[in-house]
């Protein structure tokens, strides 16, 4: 089983405009309100690619049983701890032909009591399963959060994935998680410098992969995307050419769960990463994530 989780998940209320002016009025063309959260969001992908796969978090209030709701409208399965007295955030995404603005609400504050809830839930995971941390975390919560469930679940051989930044992906490297995926700007700030290509990317992924990472994936927006595998072999991958971007929003976590779903498939990285580049290239191409047919149809473009 494969095991997503988002502890700060959201609402997002996507807005799709001509134009955007601050302090004016403004019209929208288009509105769209999805579950928003990048766990969400690969267990989202997950689903459309034909894998199933367990949404945990924290959800509170109204927005949170809406998140839910929505969540379980992709025919996914939840096991969410709900949190009284507060309230999950509301995202504003804001796209116009020329940019994309987003404010994004803070979430609820999470009590010790719901942490020791989360844990009970994490020591249920069995070995062999996969589980993908990704994402912030909400006020209440310790930047070892991370590493403390990648001890818990490291003696039980639970294959662990890691999307986010900083701290909470460094303190995670000791327990050699199976997938890290820094994008190139997050990776630069790990070490201080700035990367400008993909050599310099696998430079630096290569002193994470010494730290304790198993497999280095690196998104590089439009320079396309760089692999460092287990094994020491390194993958490079042009982004796909395409002139229908409008929405950045969830590429990353569907390029996470493109890889894992193409790794699950092909037994292969190569092709993993072949898979995560193509779904993070369609779910860009749409308002919202990718869909099956979307895709796909990249897919058999590079193919051919």
């Amino acid at each position: 089983m494969i095991y997503t989780m988002t502890l700060n998940p959201a609402l997002d209320y996507v807005i799709k405009m001509q134009s955007f002016q601050a302090g004016k009025i403004n019209y929208s063309k288009e509105e769209h309100l999805l579950p928003g959260g990048k766990g969400i969001n690969v267990s989202i992908i997950l689903k459309t690619l034909g894998m199933d796969s367990t949404a945990l978090g924290f959800v509170a209030g109204f927005v949170g049983e809406e998140i839910e709701k929505k969540v379980k409208e992709h025919g996914i399965e939840t096991d969410f701890i709900k949190i009284e007295n507060d309230v999950s955030r509301i995202n504003v995404k804001i796209t116009t032909q020329a940019e994309e603005t987003a404010i994004n609400g803070k979430g609820p504050v999470v009590e010790e009591k719901y942490i020791k809830l989360l844990y009970e839930k994490i020591d249920k995971i069995r070995n062999e399963d996969t589980l993908i941390l990704s994402g912030s975390i909400p006020k209440g919560i310790s930047t070892n959060i991370y590493q403390d469930i990648c001890k818990r679940v490291k003696e039980k051989g639970v294959r662990t994935v890691i999307d986010s930044t900083g701290d909470l992906l460094i303190k995670t490297l000791e327990y050699k998680p199976f997938l890290i995926k820094p994008n190139h700007e997050e990776l630069g700030e790990i070490f201080d410098v700035k990367i400008s290509n993909k050599e310099e990317a696998l430079e630096y992924a290569k002193k994470l992969q010494e730290k304790g990472a198993k497999n280095i994936l690196v998104s590089m927006g439009k320079m396309g995307a760089v692999l460092l595998d287990e094994n020491g072999y390194s993958y490079k991958m042009e982004a796909i050419n395409s002139q229908k971007r409008v929405n950045t929003v969830g590429a990353g976590d569907s390029m996470v769960a493109g890889f894992i779903a193409g790794y699950q498939i092909f037994n292969n990285y190569e092709k993993a990463l072949q898979m995560g580049i193509v779904a993070a290239t369609a779910t860009a191409n749409s308002i919202s994530l990718a869909t099956k047919d979307e895709i796909y149809k990249l897919l058999d473009s590079l193919q051919k």
